[in-house]
């Protein structure tokens, strides 16, 4: 964490902290977020977020504790992030072999687009992209969906 957002931290902290005791309750991490973010956050989601952090089992939040669950939270925040990106260039792939405007690849989509890319389909061309598909064609409908193709490329 850099030295300037381990400060912001420690300030959002005191802030929290409304009876600067040096710890930040669920009703003061609710209080927080009602008066910033304008959100009323439930009673009960607000005790699992800080159970979810709290080590020493107090039902408080201190500060090496607040600042481990906001460094999970921006960890979170980045791997939501990098699905999005994959998402998004999964899709584009997806676009280029799905040719027929079907939302799917077919076998005659897929030999057309490994053409383009050189691979000579020889005399089992079709067989093949049928066999190709076959393998991650998990409702068995001849094609490959999105999320077919998703856990093909994973």
């Amino acid at each position: 964490m850099v030295a300037t957002k381990s400060g912001e931290l420690r300030a959002l902290f005191a802030s929290l902290d409304q009876d600067s005791d040096g710890r930040v309750s669920a009703a003061e991490l609710r209080g927080c977020m009602r008066a910033t973010l304008g959100e009323d956050v439930p009673a009960v989601e607000a005790e699992a977020l800080v159970a979810s952090a709290d080590a020493d089992g107090d039902g408080l939040l201190c500060e090496a504790e607040f600042l481990e669950l906001a460094q999970q939270a921006a960890w979170a925040s980045a791997e939501d992030e990098d699905n999005e990106q994959r998402t998004r260039a999964l899709r584009e792939a997806f676009g280029m072999y799905e040719m027929e405007g079907q939302g799917c690849i077919t076998p005659a989509s897929l030999g057309r687009m490994l053409s383009r890319l050189g691979t000579e389909p020889g005399e089992r061309g079709a067989g093949e992209c049928r066999a190709m598909i076959c393998r991650f064609d998990l409702d068995g409908d001849g094609v490959l969906s999105f999320d077919e193709f998703k856990i093909m490329m994973s």
